[in-house]
């Protein structure tokens, strides 16, 4: 995933590495070829990039399903 500059904060997130809160950004999700653009937290300072486990095994999962059915 690759992220864009500037987002809205995320307080409740905390940055592991770099110890900042994340941001929402907009970045570009890739599997199987295919690019989604997403907004997600990420770290502004290392551009770590979170993915709650919620929204992998939920609409990322389908999505994931839907383009290997394909």
């Amino acid at each position: 995933m690759t992220g864009v500059s500037g987002g809205i904060p995320v307080p409740d997130l905390i940055c592991a590495r770099c110890d900042k809160p994340l941001e929402m950004r907009k970045v570009e999700a890739s599997y199987l070829g295919q690019t989604f653009p997403v907004e997600l937290p990420c770290c502004p300072s290392c551009g770590f990039v979170y993915v709650s486990e919620d929204l992998a095994y939920g609409r990322m999962l389908k999505v994931e399903q839907a383009l290997e059915d394909k």
